[in-house]
C-alpha cells in the first residue's frame, strides 16, 4: 500500500465539523473535505472557505486523494481566490 503524506489526512479521512448557516443561524454539519452543504433548517446551500492545503503545491496530490475529490476542492479554492 502506498503511503500518503500527513497533510492530506483530513481529506482522505474526513471528519464532521459544525458551522453556522449564514441564512438562518442554525448549526450545520459539514465534513472536513466538503466545500458546501445544505442547511437542514432553511434548505439553503451553505459554503465555507477552504483552508490552504497541500493539494495546491504537491505534484502527487491528485493521485493521493483521488481525481474527483482533488478537482472539487481545487475548483472551490480557485473560486475563493478569484
Amino acid at each position: 500500500m502506498k503511503e500518503s503524506c500527513p497533510g492530506s489526512k483530513e481529506i482522505r479521512n474526513p471528519y464532521p465539523e459544525e458551522i453556522l448557516c449564514v441564512f438562518c443561524g442554525a448549526k450545520v454539519e459539514i465534513w472536513s473535505d466538503e466545500t458546501e452543504t445544505k442547511c437542514r433548517k432553511c434548505g439553503e446551500i451553505v459554503t465555507r472557505d477552504m483552508k490552504p492545503t497541500c493539494l495546491q503545491w504537491c505534484p502527487a496530490a491528485k493521485e493521493c486523494v483521488g481525481k474527483e475529490k482533488y478537482e472539487k476542492i481545487m475548483k472551490k479554492l480557485a473560486e475563493q481566490d478569484g
